[in-house]
Parts: C-alpha cells; sequence; structure tokens
C-alpha cells in the first residue's frame, strides 16, 4: 500500500445518510425521499454557515434543525415521526463493502480512522451499530474544534493525532467538498462518487473516483 494511513468521512462515505428515512418510508408516504434529500442539504448547509458566522452549534443539533426544517418544506410527510428518524439516524445501515474493506486495509498493515463533522455520540452509535469499531484506529469529531470542514484544522486533526505528514494519508470522502478541502490540505484523496455526480472543484482533483469504496486498496 502506497499510505499507512486511510481515513474516512463518515456520513456518505461509511453509513447511509438515507437509511433513517428509509426504514421509515412507508409511513413517511410518496414524498419520503424528496423529505430525506432536504434533511440532508440542510445539515451540510447548516455546517458550512455555522462555520463562516463562526457561530457553532455541534453536529446533532444540526440534524435535528435540518429535519425540522424539512418536515416544513413535505407537508405531507407526517412529523410525529420525527423522533423515530433520529432514533434511526443514530445508529445509520453502514454501506455493505465496509467491513470488509477495513477488515482488508487493516490486514495489509494500514492504520484506519474516521474524520467526520458528526459530534462524538453520533459516531459511537454509528460505529457501534456497523460493527466496525475493532476496524477502526481512531475516531475524529471535529466538535473538539467548535468548527466544521472543511476549515483546515480539521484535516490536521489526523496529522496531529497519527503523528505523520499529510502525503501520507489517503483520505476517502462521498462529498466533494470535503474532498476538495483535503486535497488542499495535502492529503492524497479519493472521491466515493455513489450517486454519479458531476465533478466540480477542478482544481482540485482527486487522486481517484469509485462508485464505492470497493477496490480503495488497488487506486
Amino acid at each position: 500500500m502506497a499510505h499507512s494511513i486511510y481515513v474516512f468521512d463518515a456520513y456518505g462515505t461509511l453509513f447511509d445518510v438515507h437509511a433513517a428515512v428509509r426504514k421509515h418510508s412507508a409511513a413517511l408516504g410518496p414524498d419520503a425521499a424528496l423529505l430525506s434529500d432536504i434533511w440532508r442539504q440542510k445539515q451540510l448547509e447548516y455546517s458550512w454557515v455555522r462555520s463562516l458566522m463562526g457561530k457553532y452549534l455541534d453536529f446533532w443539533s444540526l440534524t435535528e434543525l435540518a429535519l425540522d426544517f424539512a418536515f416544513s418544506k413535505v407537508p405531507s410527510a407526517d412529523s410525529v415521526l420525527r423522533d423515530d428518524l433520529l432514533k434511526a439516524y443514530e445508529t445509520l445501515d453502514a454501506y455493505p463493502e465496509v467491513p470488509d474493506v477495513l477488515r482488508s486495509l487493516k490486514a495489509g498493515g494500514a492504520q484506519t480512522a474516521i474524520l467526520s463533522n458528526g459530534a462524538p455520540s453520533m459516531l459511537r452509535s454509528a460505529v457501534d451499530s456497523a460493527g466496525i469499531a475493532d476496524l477502526l484506529d481512531d475516531v475524529l469529531s471535529v466538535d473538539e474544534l467548535r468548527v466544521f470542514k472543511t476549515d483546515e484544522r480539521t484535516y490536521d486533526m489526523v496529522t496531529t493525532a497519527f503523528r505523520v505528514f499529510p502525503e501520507a494519508v489517503s483520505f476517502q470522502s462521498s462529498n466533494r467538498w470535503d474532498v476538495a478541502g483535503a486535497t488542499k490540505f495535502g492529503f492524497r484523496t479519493v472521491w466515493i462518487n455513489r450517486t454519479a455526480q458531476p465533478d466540480e472543484y477542478a482544481d482540485l482533483s482527486p487522486a481517484a473516483v469509485l462508485p464505492s469504496l470497493e477496490g480503495l486498496a488497488q487506486v
């Protein structure tokens, strides 16, 4: 392996952010997918705006606020399911290839970690629910910095924790903006483009693009 440390974004990369709504899609009705899309979009938007303002709220609070907004935009979805959706979000499904990919990297001698906007309690629940805690050397939350990615201090958490230079790290994210931020910081980056999105940030290109985490060790 060319890199000794493989670091993963959590939400959308290891964990399926739409799994919570999908679990309750029948009760939510025909606009369930729309609700899920708005929920995710606002969750991210709030993190960016809060970082720019210097007015931090932890990611779980933003997740709650984003869901409330989504319900207000999609009145066909019954907001009585709010607590059920939030509970489901704490234990999101991992993508099916995740355990085997992490296991393969570890078997090859690499260290593995998460770097996420998620609050520590969110990440603990997701990691434990997915059964991957023993496949990770560290789980890093930006919460201790009180700022979100793509602030360069968030990526520096990895180099500080593992005491390495950025070029020793392969960073994987499904979010193109996150890949751009990590590339600028100096990580080798892999964009996990699960939904075949068009490329952007042409001046901050990833080293590789994959449709899933499968084959990561070979690129």
